[in-house]
């Protein structure tokens, strides 16, 4: 178990790319392709790190890490990885690795059934929703039954909001549809849901004022700051994380598309209050996660 004492930070958003030792399918490695020519990560489909190797990454750095994958199997074609297989690679490094784990609410009550299996069996602390891979509002009733079973097992639900790099700048934009990551719905999930904690990943470009309105009204909301480098970002969220929201923001950089070492020297020029820093670096996020 990652102890909270020895570690200078938690990063609340890094993918498991490669944990599955399966054939690709049709199409993933120009999928791949795309996205890191987007994020201008020169180590492009190539070099994705497994797991195990994001383990010895954040180890050397003394920092914890939330990881998970991504299931968008029915909207991509791709198969998603296991989400048992992450959490066995977690298990055995549980000092720095933090499981999620990740199912289409199109899976209904069978979902539901897998997400409370993965609480109770493998100790997963959540679940990332990709509304717009997913293709689904976050407010739509058919995922409701996958809520429920994942606040009642105290589990967090991470979604993603804003633009995303899936699809950018592809034919058509590879079908993905930014509708439905706007964090606005986020808001009747957490009227419906408030004994589950949300967290909002990502500042929600165009719709960050929205993202900050959710924030402040609902108390189970919180964000994190992944997927953009810290000097892009808007002044009213250095505002708000400096004040009202300095307890619901989370360090996250979007590993391995984005590496902590670059978010954090961009994120150490911004003018956040010393006596913020440790809350988004740490505090805030052992505090949801139940480290402390």
């Amino acid at each position: 178990m990652v102890d909270i004492s020895k570690i200078k930070a938690i990063d609340f958003h890094t993918h498991a790319e490669e944990p599955c030792s399966c054939e690709r399918d049709d199409g993933y490695f120009e999928f791949q392709a795309a996205f890191a020519k987007y994020f201008k990560n020169p180590a492009g489909h190539n070099m994705m790190p497994s797991p195990d190797e994001t383990a010895g990454y954040y180890r050397e750095r003394n920092m914890a890490a939330v990881i998970f994958p991504v299931d968008a199997e029915r909207e991509t074609g791709f198969k998603r990885y296991e989400n048992e297989e992450v959490a066995r690679i977690c298990a055995e490094n549980d000092d720095v690795l933090i499981p999620f784990a990740s199912i289409d609410p199109a899976k209904g009550k069978m979902g539901a059934r897998e997400a409370r299996r993965l609480v109770k069996e493998f100790g997963v602390k959540g679940f990332k929703f990709h509304p717009t891979m997913q293709g689904f509002y976050p407010n739509d009733r058919s995922a409701y039954v996958l809520y429920e079973a994942i606040q009642d097992e105290g589990a967090i639900a991470l979604f993603h909001t804003g633009q995303t790099g899936v699809g950018a700048g592809a034919h058509g934009g590879m079908g993905m549809r930014l509708k439905y990551s706007n964090p606005i719905y986020l808001d009747d999930v957490a009227a419906d849901f408030p004994d589950m904690t949300i967290v909002a990943a990502h500042p929600a470009f165009p719709w960050q004022e929205e993202q900050l309105s959710v924030l402040t009204h609902k108390p189970n909301v919180y964000m994190d700051l992944s997927g953009w480098s810290p000097k892009y970002f808007p002044a009213i969220l250095i505002q708000y994380m400096n004040s009202l929201l300095k307890k619901k923001v989370l360090f996250g950089s979007d590993w391995p598309v984005i590496t902590p070492d670059r978010w954090i020297d961009d994120f150490e020029n911004l003018n956040v209050k010393d006596e913020i820093k440790p809350l988004i670096y740490k505090e805030n996020a052992a505090r949801i996660l139940g480290l402390k």
